[in-house]
């Protein structure tokens, strides 16, 4: 946690409203990814857009209370707004988890209950958790009472055999009750007997229509869309019906899609001009990285999408990939990547 983790736990405290629903806009996010919405991505998502909230991997409530949890809470204070996904189910882990995401500066808490890997529903970690609500209610209930922070729940539509309308219902009826105001929902049930994790990300059917049907019954909660979505007409379309849009891959693999979130959909400038631009802001961070310990390969992997499409694209990540691992790498691996891709002489403000 930074030196203005604490200040900037007190001024949202302050400016907050107590409800477990309120908190940062939603209106556009990024969806927690393992391995992919690290602290080294999330810093580059950042200098690309302030308003998009941004969520880190799924961290499991074992991780954080048996483990290294400075490690795992680490972030750096300019990837606010920001939020924490918990994994878990015992309700007094789950609180004690949330008491931490304040104590580290986070915007929001979350619960993970649409993950659909076999080693997490072992640990009633997940989306198997649709299959008992009240133990997801009880869970939401502690975590909201341990904390101040804004309390949210990540679910998809219903698993293997709880996978009609009005098993969604009940789960959401459930979870409102205990005092979740935020719904974030994958519109795709989640098969957890069969398909792998890769799978249930693109075999089981997108259900929009369900997740619109969820805003018109309970006008009261908030729901944030989530699941394929891959462009801006795309998200305003959903945006007419719910009340914020959740991108995933797409915004991992071409992260200058970012760039024009804010003017898009909050009427702000965008706060770079160019990939150029958002690459060298990123680079004294990623000195202080290395100067940690951090091998270059862990962050630069994550810059490999961000010049998607663009003339000398392929030889920026070509150059990355091939010498990013090298024994004292640092960031003239970068800054020689980057003299492969032609900068624009004229700004571009929108992603190409």
């Amino acid at each position: 946690m930074t030196a203005n983790n604490a200040t900037h736990t007190t001024n949202l405290s302050q400016a907050r409203d107590q409800s477990a629903g309120s908190g940062p806009s939603r209106r556009f996010c990024v969806a927690p990814m393992m391995d992919w919405t690290t602290t080294h991505f999330r810093y580059l998502a950042r200098q690309l857009s302030r308003n998009t909230l941004l969520y880190t991997e799924m961290v499991t409530t074992g991780a954080l209370i048996h483990g290294d949890t400075a490690r795992f809470l680490r972030h750096d204070e300019a990837e606010y707004p920001l939020a924490l996904q918990l994994g878990g189910s015992d309700a007094g882990e789950l609180a004690h988890c949330a008491t931490l995401a304040e104590q580290y500066g986070f915007d929001e808490v979350n619960l993970n209950v649409g993950c659909p890997s076999d080693r997490v529903q072992n640990n009633m970690i997940g989306a198997c958790l649709m299959g008992h609500p009240d133990k997801v209610a009880e869970g939401v209930r502690a975590m909201i009472d341990a904390t101040g922070l804004p309390v949210t729940v990540k679910h998809r539509i219903g698993i293997d055999g709880r996978e009609s309308w009005d098993d969604l219902c009940e789960f959401v009826e459930k979870v409102a009750a205990a005092g979740c105001r935020t719904f974030i929902v994958h519109a795709r049930i989640a098969i957890l007997e069969g398909l792998s994790p890769k799978e249930n990300r693109d075999i089981p059917p997108l259900k929009y229509d369900w997740v619109y049907r969820l805003k018109a019954k309970y006008p009261e909660l908030e729901i944030i869309i989530n699941g394929g979505i891959k462009t801006f007409e795309e998200c305003h379309q959903h945006l007419q019906h719910t009340d914020g849009v959740m991108l995933g891959r797409e915004a991992y693999h071409n992260p200058w899609l970012l760039a024009g979130v804010d003017p898009e959909f909050f009427g702000q400038a965008a706060p770079v001009q160019s990939r150029h631009e958002a690459l060298r802001a990123t680079l004294p961070f990623i000195q202080r990285e290395l100067e940690r310990g951090v091998f270059l390969t862990h962050m630069s992997r994550h810059l490999l999408g961000l010049f998607h499409g663009q003339p000398g694209g392929r030889q920026f990540r070509r150059h990355i990939s091939e010498n990013a691992h090298k024994t004292g790498a640092g960031l003239e691996v970068i800054e020689e990547a980057l003299a492969r891709v032609h900068e624009p002489e004229k700004p571009v403000i929108a992603p190409a």
